[in-house]
């Protein structure tokens, strides 16, 4: 670093010589500054780790440090969680020698897999959905950092979802509570771009976890952004999170447990079902439980069946006559009366 100051100075002495020998030049100079290049570089062997709830997974870090330079005891490792709209990061594992520390929900989950002295790299187990999203590396030795991003996918089935209220109720936070309560999180916009280059064709606007509002369409018509318009995915925008109100898109993954049709020898009203999958040591499902078995398990049932929502779904996997025959779908049947129409009932029984 030395070195280089004294070029720059006898650069910067050159250069006003010449100004007093040849006043009529014209006032610019170009300063060149050589230098040796980082001595210290991290790089993940794959952008994209993808794993399912409820599973494990690797993010990968490694550390390209010159040889040149002597071992450093206090090299700092630390990864955080990048925010869907990146104004933060959120603390995960922190690690200084034999120092090491895991925050927030990440405590007790994470650990350096430390295959040798250069693998940073991160060990995440029982993944939930939250932990979806971008993780970031950074190494700090002295003078000298890097970093990298790794993004942590997941593999499930997103989901269209309004309340019993009806279409356009929910403010962002009210959006958030309705997934968490449907065992799921607010869809990225990644998840959304994927379902619909799988096909999915929704023409409601929902609330996106960056605080997007969008909706996927790949049959353009005229009540969904104009018949003469692209397929694509129609943006809103960033939208007031407390003042607008939208439906929104939900995710969700794997679970651990059996989601089934609980046969009975008659319908029952809402109450009733809700009793009967209690009495058989379950709950009543909520509706990602029955997306997540439709989609990721291939669960068919054609019966009409309520839900924890107070909703009524049936999923179909093999399209077939009165059965969704267009088209593999979990239909839906509404919100009836919880006091007097009847129906049958999916339940859920979760296990370790």
């Amino acid at each position: 670093m030395i070195a280089v100051l004294i070029c720059v100075l006898i650069s910067l002495s050159v250069a006003d010589k010449l100004d007093d020998l040849y006043p009529e030049l014209e006032q610019s100079r170009t300063i060149y500054v050589v230098e040796n290049g980082p001595q210290l570089s991290v790089v993940a062997e794959q952008s994209k780790v993808v794993s399912r709830r409820g599973g494990n997974a690797t993010l990968p870090c490694k550390i390209q440090r010159d040889q040149s330079l002597a071992p450093n005891r206090k090299m700092r490792i630390k990864w955080t969680k990048l925010t869907s709209d990146y104004l933060k990061e959120v603390d995960v594992f922190v690690a200084m020698d034999h120092h090491k520390r895991s925050y927030g929900s990440f405590h007790g989950r994470v650990h350096l897999q430390g295959f040798s002295p250069m693998d940073a790299s991160l060990v995440i187990t029982e993944i939930t959905l939250e932990d979806y999203g971008r993780y970031k590396c950074e190494v700090i030795d002295g003078l000298e950092d890097g970093t990298v991003v790794v993004s942590l996918d997941l593999e499930g089935v997103i989901f269209p979802y309004f309340p019993r209220l009806g279409r356009y109720n929910l403010n962002f936070y009210d959006a958030e509570r309705a997934c968490r309560d449907q065992d799921a999180i607010v869809a990225s916009f990644d998840q959304l771009y994927d379902a619909w280059r799988g096909g999915m064709d929704w023409c409601n606007a929902g609330w996106l976890s960056d605080g997007s509002v969008q909706y996927p369409i790949t049959t353009p018509r005229e009540p969904c952004g104009g018949k003469n318009t692209v397929p694509g995915i129609r943006n809103y925008g960033l939208r007031d999170k407390d003042k607008n109100h939208y439906d929104v898109f939900c995710f969700t993954s794997h679970y651990k447990g059996r989601f089934y049709y609980l046969i009975q020898p008659s319908k029952l009203t809402y109450d009733e079902a809700v009793k009967a999958c209690q009495k058989d040591g379950a709950q009543i499902a909520k509706v990602g439980q029955m997306y997540a078995a439709w989609k990721l398990l291939g669960f068919d049932r054609c019966d009409a069946g309520w839900l924890a929502d107070g909703s009524v779904r049936y999923p179909i996997s093999n399209p077939r006559r009165r059965c969704s025959p267009t088209e593999a779908a979990v239909r839906f049947s509404g919100f009836p009366d919880k006091k007097h129409k009847l129906y049958g009932v999916y339940c859920f029984k979760g296990h370790d």
